[in-house]
């Protein structure tokens, strides 16, 4: 009789490597800093400062030897987003801390208001890179000039480059920057419900992809289910200084919603029971393609 192999990959023997016990994660977001440089219009942390002081974030950086001791834990080839409610390119160490994950696919979005001091951190370091433009913006124009110049200095090195458009954006004028859009459509601030112009995507499982393969860490170290504006903390499940990752994702809080949300019971996980996202991105409306066939069938 033969050793029936063991190691990851096998389905007899658990995997005890870097990453062990967090199976099914896919995706993290690792706030490095919850300090933001820009006020939008928009934004659910400025309507929480002006209306809801009391439940207004203590805005800070994660100090490097905890995203080092995060990065320990993580197993390779997962998606590390590296910023959560704050402005990544504000973080003193970034290029130190995106080169903590060099086993894993990095990634933040960005306002894009400093890609031009930190461009020496940035450029050949990170994995790719979206840069949000939002609807009715008064910086645009000067955001605009800020990415050309970028893109000029990176030439065809990394970052991948992508333009998140939020809202009602008039695409023609980034056109001639060559990038792909990722379009999103516009929500209430204080979370994902109300969307305008199209309503978000339920995946045929009937369970939410983000809470099925998803983690976000914000920069005091606070593990939530995703990556949901949750004033309120309803979607913590603890704290990665005192527990390891592992013990959280596995453990018997987020057990009990991920069997509510087998079940078709989202409504009673607590930040769940609120927020109409389903894991899958939900698209603006965009330009119709040239040569569309407004009779042909969806893709599937």
């Amino acid at each position: 009789m033969t050793d029936t192999p063991k190691g990851p990959g096998t389905s007899n023997a658990p995997f005890h490597g870097v990453g062990a016990g967090l199976s099914g994660l896919a995706n993290i977001n690792v706030e490095l800093t919850s300090r933001c440089n820009k006020n939008c219009w928009m934004c659910g942390r400025r309507r929480i400062e002006r209306e809801y002081p009391e439940l207004a974030l203590r805005y800070g950086d994660m100090e490097f030897e905890l995203a080092e001791r995060i990065a320990g834990q993580l197993p390779p080839g997962v998606v590390v987003q590296l910023h959560n409610n704050g402005e990544p390119l504000l973080y003193p160490r970034l290029g130190e801390a995106i080169a903590l994950f060099r086993d894993q696919i990095t990634q933040f979005d960005t306002n894009g208001k400093l890609l031009l001091d930190k461009a020496h951190e940035i450029i050949g370091v990170l994995d790719t890179m979206a840069i949000s433009v939002i609807e009715n913006d008064p910086e645009s124009e000067a955001q605009l000039a800020i990415i050309e110049e970028f893109l000029s200095l990176k030439g065809d090195r990394k970052p991948y480059t992508l333009l998140r458009l939020n809202g009602a954006i008039d695409e023609r004028k980034y056109d001639r920057l060559g990038l792909v859009y990722a379009r999103r459509a516009l929500h209430s601030p204080m979370g994902s419900y109300q969307y305008q112009r199209a309503a978000p995507t339920v995946p045929e499982v009937g369970i939410c992809l983000d809470f099925l393969h998803h983690l976000a860490i914000s920069a005091d170290g606070s593990v939530s289910i995703c990556v949901r504006f949750d004033p309120l903390r309803l979607g913590v499940l603890g704290n990665v200084r005192d527990r390891a990752l592992a013990e959280l994702w596995n453990g018997p809080k987020r057990a009990e919603w991920l069997e509510c949300h087998k079940r078709g019971l989202r409504s009673q996980v607590p930040l769940c029971s609120y927020c109409h996202f389903w894991g899958v991105p939900t698209s603006s409306a965009g330009r119709e393609l040239p040569g569309q066939d407004k009779g042909a069938a969806s893709v599937p």
